[in-house]
């Protein structure tokens, strides 16, 4: 990834580091290396990828079905970490 965005993201990683301390940048660092040489990124899908059909629970109770959201369209799918 080049432009803008790359730029200010690097220059946002590279001040969070510059702050935390190093035993803990080490950590992190360790544990990021161990997933890459995991092969774990060679499983991971990529942007276009077709997700298989599932039911998950919903935030607000309800289960949500892919196959019923795509009956009404295209679906983006967000995946994010939670809490710490």
């Amino acid at each position: 990834m080049t432009g803008p965005l790359c730029r200010r993201l690097a220059e946002i990683r590279a001040e969070k580091e510059a702050a935390r301390p190093g035993a803990l940048t080490a950590v992190m660092s360790d544990g990021t290396e161990a997933l890459r040489s995991s092969g774990i990124l060679d499983r991971i899908p990529e942007v276009g990828d077709r997700a298989p059909l599932f039911a998950r629970p919903s935030v607000a109770g309800p289960t949500v079905r892919l196959k019923t959201l795509l009956k009404r369209g295209p679906v983006v799918l967000s995946f994010f970490r939670g809490r710490w």
